[in-house]
């Protein structure tokens, strides 16, 4: 039997896998290899998107696996998420039925509003939109995104890359509450206070670029290659990338690590064995510079821009 996640309970009662794979810059044939091997190695927990276009290849690697009798479709967990260029009202139900048909999933466990900003629509395959920004209000899309769960399309649904104000005003208004906020959260930049935000109002942060996208040439970022990484790597027999998912998930934080590497993708789950001494964790708040990987600067000027707030 391989050795699964732990789960965490959504404020819906929905159990979530407590580390999942990322699949952002996972092309094609990438995206398709490193879902099945995740499988394999006991990951049930998957994260895609409508612009990361892979959700065919995610979903060709899930379907395989249930047909093998690897796994069944109760135990994956799966994430999408609703682009930009669906944000208006009329195209949310359809823009979800795509994705489960790029995914040939009946339904996903989770879909995320992936920006709180919504962007002008051309057409489908325009996947990533323009810089052609439109004031579709998100809580108008939100109340599209609750009728998926009516009809069964999406099991929760939820936030992604909303700032503390924008997903107060969500919870202020939904009739279906969102159950996480994906947002960037590593050693570097630790979202202390988004964070504690989401525990009080009872939502789960999950976290991409966990490793915040490691450059070995640059020894960067330092939470991964300095002495007191080596160091703490060495203290607990374990990598450095290992010692920075188990401090995100002491911190209850559900980290979605990206790797198209077999052996990468074994070893950052391998997270659930050991523990980080509370001196230890401490230790690593001293890596927060916060400065974020991935601002959406271009977005910058919008009213919806969520990242003028401190948090």
């Amino acid at each position: 039997m391989t050795n699964l996640a732990p789960t965490i309970r959504l404020n819906n009662g929905r159990e979530m896998p407590i580390l999942g794979l990322g699949t952002w810059k996972s092309f094609e044939s990438d995206a398709y290899h490193s879902t099945r091997h995740a499988l394999d190695v006991g990951y049930r927990h998957l994260d895609t998107a409508f612009v990361y276009e892979n959700e065919a290849e995610v979903g060709r690697a899930i379907g395989e696996k249930i047909a093998e009798g690897a796994v069944t479709r109760e135990e994956v967990f799966v994430t999408t998420k609703l682009g930009g260029i669906h944000h208006d009202t009329g195209l949310v139900e359809r823009a979800c039925r795509l994705s489960l048909s790029n995914l040939a999933l009946d339904y996903v466990d989770l879909y995320l509003m992936h920006m709180p900003v919504g962007q002008k629509f051309h057409n489908d395959s325009n996947v990533h939109g323009t810089l052609e920004l439109t004031d579709v209000d998100y809580l108008d899309t939100w109340r599209e995104m609750e009728k998926l769960v009516d009809l069964g399309l999406v099991r929760s649904i939820g936030l992604s890359n909303f700032n503390a104000a924008q997903t107060e005003r969500v919870l202020a208004h939904c009739r279906i509450r969102p159950v996480v906020n994906q947002v960037e959260c590593h050693p570097g930049f630790q979202q202390r206070q988004l964070r504690e935000h989401a525990k009080r109002h009872g939502l789960v942060i999950c976290a991409y670029c966990p490793l915040a996208r490691p450059q070995p040439a640059r020894q960067w970022p330092p939470f991964l290659y300095d002495a007191h990484a080596q160091q703490l790597a060495k203290k607990y027999g374990r990598t450095t990338a290992q010692i920075c998912l188990r401090y995100l998930v002491q911190l209850g934080v559900v980290p979605l690590p990206k790797s198209s590497n077999k052996s990468r993708i074994e070893e950052n789950f391998r997270v659930f064995d050991f523990e980080l001494s509370p001196e230890d964790v401490a230790g690593m708040e001293q890596y927060h510079t916060g400065q974020r990987m991935v601002p959406f600067s271009g977005m910058a000027g919008h009213k919806y821009y969520p990242f003028h707030d401190e948090f």
